[in-house]
């Protein structure tokens, strides 16, 4: 690819890629690694015949978390490594701006992590459900399901809430 391609395509997938894996791991520096990581390798190896690029760097963006995830269950659990730092929990309340987001950035925690990604994918990432299919290996049948339990689970929760 040529580097002004190469620039466009970063600046225009940079932001949800950082944003999709920060929810993923709720860790600013490991979110701004694995972003870049992600065009590195996304576009090293891309296909010649792969006609979505967006779907190929979720994609590469999602395997390259779970990499990293079960590298460093072997030496400090992710989950400590997530909590240690509470300027990332000020970060996120700053992305955050009000109650009602926050209400549903919880109840989004609460859900699964294949129906999390999702809806992630689907609301955040714009993805249609045949991309989401192939950036998770399910069908889009399968896709469609998810997304609507994920849903009807998120709207019980909110309605527990008070939301």
């Amino acid at each position: 690819m040529e580097q002004k391609l190469l620039t466009l395509v970063y600046e225009k997938y940079h932001r949800e890629l950082y944003l999709y894996i920060y929810s993923l791991s709720r860790n600013h520096h490991i979110a701004e690694d694995l972003t870049q990581e992600t065009f590195l390798k996304a576009l090293l190896s891309l296909p010649e015949e792969h006609g979505n690029i967006r779907a190929w760097l979720y994609m590469v963006a999602r395997n390259l978390f779970f990499n990293y995830r079960e590298k460093a269950s072997r030496n400090v659990s992710l989950e400590e490594e997530m909590k240690r730092s509470d300027e990332e929990k000020d970060l996120l309340a700053n992305m955050i701006e009000n109650e009602r987001k926050l209400q549903l950035y919880q109840a989004l925690k609460k859900l699964d992590m294949k129906k999390r990604e999702i809806l992630l994918l689907q609301y955040f990432g714009d993805l249609s459900q045949k991309e989401i299919a192939a950036v998770l290996h399910i069908t889009p049948e399968n896709v469609r399901v998810l997304a609507y339990r994920a849903k009807k689970e998120l709207k019980k929760y909110m309605e527990q809430q008070g939301g």
